[in-house]
This record gives structure tokens, sequence and C-alpha cells, in this order.
């Protein structure tokens, strides 16, 4: 065989990898951070099956929100990044437009008024996930940085009012996720450890204040369960004692996919939603779980990598942000369902049960995508 027909031969085997490697970059894909959120959703849909007591229709319902966010994802990737700032502050006036309406005219459900009927039913707060960040970004990406206390000041305006008015729904738990998205900015903005202690002190009168007049009798109940869940283990202590059990009982191994006691004989409550995590411990054991997070650790510091190569501040803040949010996701959720903070009703990223707050993540990644694909590429 001659050497150009093996040439010939090598190429031909590539060339398929090729085509999808420039197929992925004119759709604004980064194939490395799609394939990692494809391995998680896949995760999630296995586990998902025995978490909904191998309910088909629920399953399938499932892979249509999933279908719907990925497609977020591919829409919200074609946006150049010029384009998005150009239109963040609309989103944000948007945003709390219909968080007032909300208070005015939303659909009340389960003790809480946090959906909008406009044709489709949906929450404005997950809106705010993306947009408060990015106007917190919009505003601070063409000021010196670190950014000074009159600017900090602005931006916790900025965030603070759309909090205040998703804290009151009540939704304390997703309030304080998209706090956490805000505070993220100022602090990849450069802020300095001097400020950050004055906030922080400044914060625990602002505790104070949530506790005696924003917080639901509850809302204090499960924290002050965090302390002592045995003291009302058929009440408030309940989710909790049996979550720690279903993590425990899984040891290494797990006692196999589809036979866990604690989800299959429903000891486990909102075990297809909030606790969705002790399901997939009791049954896949220490390796499943080191297995989901470390695709979540891939995931992280794959959107880390994108911000450092962001090409401007303001893309740098957005991406920096939406990656460490989500780390923040996955941190709070772990933590609630093995007793290291309160319950707050935050759903695992991805794997959980439900539609709404998956296709917000995936819009957010699909940000994350538009960034990586429209950057400069700085000369050698």
């Amino acid at each position: 065989m001659r050497f150009s027909d093996t040439t010939r031969l090598l190429t031909s085997k590539v060339e398929p990898l090729g085509d999808m490697t420039r197929l992925l970059r004119r759709a604004h894909l980064d194939y490395p951070l799609l394939g990692g959120l494809l391995l998680i959703c896949g995760f999630g849909l296995f586990v998902l099956y025995s978490a909904v007591s191998e309910n088909m229709d629920l399953w399938l319902q499932q892979c249509v929100r999933l279908a719907a966010a990925i497609a977020a994802l591919f829409i919200a990737a074609q946006f150049p990044p010029d384009v998005m700032r150009r239109w963040t502050p609309w989103a944000y006036l948007l945003g709390l437009a219909l968080l007032g309406l909300v208070l005015l005219l939303g659909d009340v459900g389960q003790g809480a008024q946090r959906w909008l009927d406009l044709g489709i039913r949906f929450q404005p707060s997950e809106i705010m996930k993306l947009a408060v960040p990015m106007m917190a970004a919009w505003y601070l990406h063409d000021r010196p940085f670190p950014p000074g206390l009159g600017h900090i000041l602005f931006v916790a305006v900025i965030i603070l009012v759309p909090t205040a008015l998703i804290a009151v729904q009540p939704d304390l738990g997703t309030a304080l996720l998209i706090a956490a998205a805000g505070i993220l900015v100022i602090i990849l903005a450069g802020m300095s450890i001097r400020l950050i202690l004055l906030l922080f002190l400044m914060s625990i009168p602002g505790a104070l204040v949530m506790w005696n007049f924003v917080m639901q009798d509850y809302q204090k109940q499960r924290v002050l369960t965090l302390l002592d869940p045995d003291s009302d283990p058929l009440g408030a202590g309940y989710n909790i004692i049996q979550s720690k059990i279903a993590i425990g009982s899984g040891g290494l191994f797990g006692k196999g996919w589809t036979n866990g006691s604690q989800a299959q004989l429903e000891f486990l409550p909102e075990r297809d939603t909030d606790f969705i995590f002790a399901v997939m411990a009791e049954e896949l054991g220490l390796l499943g779980v080191l297995s989901l997070l470390g695709l979540y650790i891939f995931v992280v510091g794959r959107g880390l990598f994108i911000a450092i190569q962001a090409r401007d501040s303001y893309t740098r803040l957005v991406a920096g942000s939406i990656s460490l949010t989500f780390f923040v996701y996955v941190f709070v959720n772990t933590a609630m369902v093995t007793g290291l903070v309160p319950v707050v009703g935050i759903p695992l990223p991805l794997v959980s049960f439900g539609g709404t707050s998956m296709v917000t993540l995936m819009a957010g990644f699909g940000i994350l995508m538009s960034i990586h694909t429209h950057r400069k590429l700085l000369p050698h």
C-alpha cells in the first residue's frame, strides 16, 4: 500500500470527528461542556426512573422537559455577548415587572404565590437567576476594578430588590440563590477583603430583620430543626432523619438500582425532587455519588475555564457567576439532604424532577457557550 493510500485511509477515519467539531462550533456549542452536561442529565434520568417508582409517564415527562432545556441551551448559545449586554437592562426590568405581577395576580400553590399564568404557567423568579448576575456585570463592566463602596452599594440594590420580591412570595431558597449569584459578581470583580468583612458585619442586622419580619414560621422551624432533628422526629425533623438513613445505608456500592428501601417503601419524602440525592446514595452507594460529583466538578471547572478566556470584563463576570452559582446549587442541595444546612427546597441541578429550573440552568450554560465561541482570539 502506498503512503498516499495510507494517509487517505487515516484521514477518512477522522473526518467524521472533524465534521462534528466544526458543526458544534458553527452552532456555537462547546463540546466538552455539552458532553459533561449530557452525562449529568443521563445520570439523572437513570436515577429518576427509580425515584418515581418506575412510573414511565413521569419519566417521559422529564425527558420532554430535558429536550426543552437542551433547546433553550441551543437558542441562548446563538446570541452574541454584545447583544446580551445591550439587552441585559431590559431583561432585568422585565423580570422585576413580572415579579410585581406575581404579587398581584400570581397563582397560589402549596402556600406560596410564585407562579404566573400568561398562557404558559411559569415562575418569573427563574428569569432573575440569570438577569441579576448579568445586570450586576453590566453595571460593573465599564467601571474600574476593584469596585468602590459606592458602586458596590448600587449593585447591592440591583440584587436586593428582586431578592426581596421573591422572599415575600415566600420562596426563601430561590431568593438566597439569586442573592448569591449577584454577590459572586461583586467578589469576582475584585472586592477587597476589608469590604467583604464590612458587608458581612452589615448582613448580621439584615439576618435579624429576615428572621423577625420575612421568614415564615415553617422556615424558622427548619433552621431550628437543623440544630436538633431528633427534637421532632415525626414532624420537622422527619425529612432529614430519613435522608440520613438512606445515605448511610447505601455503603460503598449501594443496594442496587430500584432496590432502595427508603425510597421504594416511601419512607423518604420528596424523593424525586429535593431528596433525590439520598435515593442515589442509597441505591448506587458512595461510588455513584462520587461519579456524579465528579461530573459536576468537571462542568464547573470548564465553566471557570471559559470565564478565564472571556474577552472582556462583562463576559468574564457573567461566565464566572453562572459557573459558581451552579456549584452553589450542588453544594446547597447535597448539604441540605445530609443535614449540614436547613432544608430550603433547592433541587439537585439537572437530576431532580422538574422543568423550569432545568431550562434556566441550561440556558445559562448556553450563554457560557456563546461567550466561549464568540471570544476574540489573541495573537500569538
